[in-house]
């Protein structure tokens, strides 16, 4: 089996290494959190090794894997103090699964390749259910004969691999889907909090939805979530709050306008602000229920 590394074992990173162990890989593990690589390489002793620095972890591995909160975090863990860089040996293959900047992902693969190291950018979509059990979505940007040497070291993470074209496309294709996702999100937000001001049963309401031509799979997965209240984190409003404002940047840069997305990033602003950043993302509700003193509920919830 390959020698791989994972940084970054967070909501989804976690159990994205864990499916690279159980598929008997050997991985060296780091996180911003030690005791966290401690435990997984506790629970996969021959497999597992906890790491002190990004640096160690690309000394023992060829296939790097790593998954952070934002682009500082990325830049930090790649090229900075005790970073992979410092380490990486020419022919390693650094996938970068998180989600931030175009712009850096571009750079990133041009900085790693004057030492001879391989960079592909391969945010996943699939929040943590997907990385639990293995199903998440990849979107990937760089050299495709790299990609298809990582690809089969990927499938345990995730079954859907898109190679996108160049660097930076694969990211580009991610934000596209967290567009799309953020703004209907917020629709579902207006919709369902102005049919229950109404009077319209939630139930109802989301049955209707499911049967004609607004329906959509987010909302048939998300609405139960908020009807009985339960804003447990998949994927938190402050990341997705991150994530828009990276699709705003990448606009810019492109010259194209992004009205809807501009006002979604403010009521996810909102949101943050009135306390709910480490929530799930279908708790952004809460805004528009605080302002209208109404919520989106089971009538025996």
């Amino acid at each position: 089996m390959a020698k791989l590394g994972f940084l970054g074992l967070g909501i989804m990173g976690y159990p994205m290494a864990r499916n690279l162990l159980q598929a008997g890989h050997e991985v060296a593990l780091w996180s911003f959190t030690s005791a966290k690589a401690e435990e997984l390489a506790a629970k996969f002793p021959g497999l597992a090794t906890a790491c002190a620095t990004p640096k160690e972890v690309a000394a023992k591995a060829d296939v790097i894997v790593l998954i952070v909160g934002d682009t500082a975090m990325s830049e930090q863990v790649v090229f900075g103090a005790d970073g992979l860089m410092e380490a990486a040996k020419p022919g390693t293959v650094i996938v970068d699964a998180s989600t931030v900047a175009c712009a850096y992902s571009k750079s990133a693969a041009l900085r790693c390749a004057e030492k001879g190291v391989e960079f592909l950018d391969a945010p996943c979509t699939g929040s943590k259910p997907g990385a639990e059990g293995g199903n998440l979505t990849f979107m990937i940007g760089g050299k495709k004969d790299v990609f298809d040497q990582v690809k089969p070291l990927l499938e345990p993470m995730g079954k859907r691999l898109y190679y996108c074209g160049g660097p930076g496309l694969g990211m580009h294709a991610k934000l596209t889907q967290n567009l799309i996702l953020s703004n209907l999100l917020q629709a579902f937000n207006e919709g369902l909090v102005l049919a229950t001001k109404a009077g319209v049963d939630p139930d109802l309401m989301l049955d209707i939805l499911d049967n004609s031509a607004a329906k959509s799979g987010l909302i048939a997965f998300k609405a139960p979530f908020v009807f009985r209240r339960d804003f447990t984190t998949n994927f938190s409003v402050k990341w997705m709050h991150k994530d828009i404002g990276l699709m705003l940047e990448s606009g810019r840069d492109l010259g194209v306008p992004l009205p809807l997305t501009s006002l979604t990033h403010q009521m996810f602003q909102a949101a943050i602000a009135t306390g709910h950043g480490d929530e799930d993302i279908c708790s952004t509700i809460k805004v528009l229920e605080g302002m209208t003193g109404v919520e989106v509920k089971k009538k025996d919830a």
